[in-house]
């Protein structure tokens, strides 16, 4: 009797806990559940080699069997619980809700699939001085059904957390700005773990590379949230967004531009989203496309104020 009574009040203290503090209550369960899950990997050989095991390999890599289920458990878990427990089953229909909000305008869809992809051979032809080689049959064969992989795994481990149930409450409290001043670097510090594995080339990882990859987060996630904003909170739109840059550079990357890799790679990705954050900002004046009449740092934007690009 003891006992359980001991449990229920442990239960209540937890969800209480959850339901005052939401957004703190999800990022330390994403962090920390994601954390937990990946230490056998990070401690196996495929990553520090502390433990004499190595994961299973899946298309060349132990990342899906070492990895992936840690990442589902941490960003999107996390949000089903928290909102689970502060909004009940009409909260968990606005959340999945979003992520079922497949039916948006066709430039939304080109904007995914087609900007991301170009601006990284853009990029690639201007580090690489004009040095570009045809990607091969193979490659070209494999970006869909790679793509369709990306949205499966990291798209769908990802964006239902970080977009979906953190940036809205976000925005409405601190701001588009502030809002990506606190999301962006959030999730770049999720995948530091991640750097002591195979994920992150260890053990040839440098400070400098996990640095870089944290700007870049915060820098990327500027434009995605200017994305979600416009495209009516589509988290499909966003996930696509998202995993075409991933796929982008790990089927085409390699093979086209053969003379930028490795450190080199990851500087011509900051210097890239610090140009399309900069200009997003700018062409939003700050506020990366959120509409008007949402409520931002506690108060109502005027009505008369135009939807910003």
């Amino acid at each position: 009797m003891s006992t359980n009574h001991v449990g229920s009040t442990s239960d209540g203290r937890l969800t209480g806990i959850i339901r005052r503090r939401p957004l703190v209550s999800f990022f330390v369960l994403a962090l920390g559940l994601s954390w937990l899950a990946w230490t056998p990997w990070i401690l196996s050989r495929n990553g520090l080699g502390v433990w004499d095991y190595a994961f299973p390999e899946a298309f060349g890599t132990s990342q899906f069997t070492g990895m992936l289920f840690g990442a589902y458990l941490g960003p999107l878990g996390a949000a089903f619980v928290v909102t689970a427990v502060t909004g009940g089953r009409a909260g968990l229909r606005v959340w999945v809700g979003r992520l079922l909000r497949w039916r948006v305008a066709p430039r939304w869809y080109a904007v995914a699939l087609l900007v991301v992809p170009m601006a990284v051979l853009l990029l690639g032809v201007l580090a690489s001085g004009g040095q570009m080689q045809a990607p091969s049959l193979v490659a070209v064969a494999l970006y869909v059904p790679a793509l369709v992989l990306q949205m499966l795994t990291t798209g769908l481990a990802e964006e239902p957390g970080w977009r979906d149930f953190a940036l809205p409450p976000l925005q409405e409290r601190f701001g588009p700005l502030g809002a990506a001043a606190i999301l962006g670097p959030l999730w770049g510090i999720w995948h530091l773990p991640l750097f002591l594995t195979e994920w992150g080339s260890w053990p040839d990882v440098t400070w400098v590379n996990v640095i870089e990859f944290v700007v870049f987060s915060a820098l990327f996630n500027v434009v995605i949230m200017w994305l979600f904003n416009r495209s009516g909170q589509s988290l499909p739109i966003v996930m696509l967004f998202h995993v075409s840059l991933n796929n982008t550079v790990t089927v085409f990357w390699a093979e086209m531009f053969p003379s930028v890799g490795g450190a080199q790679l990851q500087h011509v990705l900051v210097i890239g989203a610090a140009v399309a954050a900069v200009v997003t900002v700018a062409l939003t004046r700050g506020r990366l496309g959120l509409p008007p009449d949402t409520p931002v740092a506690g108060r109502r934007a005027p009505e008369t104020e135009k939807i910003a690009a």
